[in-house]
């Protein structure tokens, strides 16, 4: 079984008592960026996977959820920004660079725009990895999104007048938590073994959520972040997917749908009986 993972510290606390050998995964990881999985993923080079939420609604008809295992929050993410130098009022027709490696976060950004922000951006795709913070800041641009670690790390450094965190602003435009990833698997896949990966990350996941302080303290080493900082990102994210979370995530695809972004979102769940 071919398991897909992200690498950003914010999958730590699912990830970390498989890392120390204190769960057993039925299967072996495959690391890349978000973008990266997902194409994994739909090309069946892997079984199961986190994804970002806009590629399950893409390829919904492959794939099930995995119940009550998501990235999300309600309120700040922290992680996931526009940086900008100016208001986020005055960008009409400024330029705003974005990332290939996160279409759920580009697509967020376009309906702020239309829907909450009202402006009208040039949306640029930035010809520069996200975390190499050093190549964007070359690039022209009047704002910038920019997710996982480095946003945490742009955000340390302060060289933007205005910062939009994406899940505060969702959460004031709709009351609702934000999903930012899901855990899917592919429907063709073993389902005896899928829910034997399942069962190994909701018990990494429930280690992972007791024992914070250790996993911040590794991220921070990472990162160069303080600890103090890493723990209070890791322990603002939900990793459940709870009603109100499901709420907010097929809220997030109805607004998609109504643009025309995606064209299905319903939701199927791996059967767990």
């Amino acid at each position: 079984m071919r398991v897909g993972r992200i690498g950003y510290i914010n999958c730590y606390p699912v990830y970390g008592a498989i890392d120390r050998g204190i769960v057993t995964l039925p299967g072996e990881f495959v690391t890349g960026t978000p973008s990266e999985l997902n194409n994994l993923l739909a090309a069946g080079e892997l079984d199961v996977s986190v994804v970002s939420a806009v590629e399950y609604a893409r390829n919904a008809k492959d794939y099930h959820l995995l119940p009550d295992l998501a990235i999300s929050c309600d309120g700040p993410v922290r992680s996931v920004s526009v940086f900008s130098h100016r208001d986020i009022a005055d960008l009409d027709g400024a330029t705003v660079l974005v990332s290939a490696s996160s279409r759920t976060s580009v697509h967020l950004v376009e309906l702020l725009c239309k829907e909450y922000w009202h402006v009208t951006p040039r949306l640029v795709e930035a010809r520069a990895e996200q975390q190499d913070l050093d190549a964007l800041a070359q690039l022209p641009h009047d704002a910038v999104l920019v997710i996982g670690d480095a946003a945490l790390v742009l955000a340390s450094r302060q060289k933007y007048a205005f910062r939009y965190d994406l899940g505060e602003e969702w959460k004031r435009w709709t009351g609702l938590p934000f999903v930012f990833a899901v855990w899917a698997a592919r429907r063709d896949a073993n389902p005896s073994t899928v829910a034997a990966v399942h069962r190994s990350l909701l018990a990494s996941r429930d280690w992972g959520l007791l024992h914070l302080d250790e996993l911040a303290t590794e991220a921070a080493g990472v990162t160069n972040i303080g600890v103090s900082e890493c723990r209070e990102y890791l322990s603002g994210l939900n990793y459940a997917l709870s009603y109100r979370h499901l709420e907010g995530l097929t809220s997030f695809f109805r607004r998609l749908a109504a643009q025309g972004m995606v064209r299905d979102g319903t939701l199927s769940f791996l059967s767990v009986a």
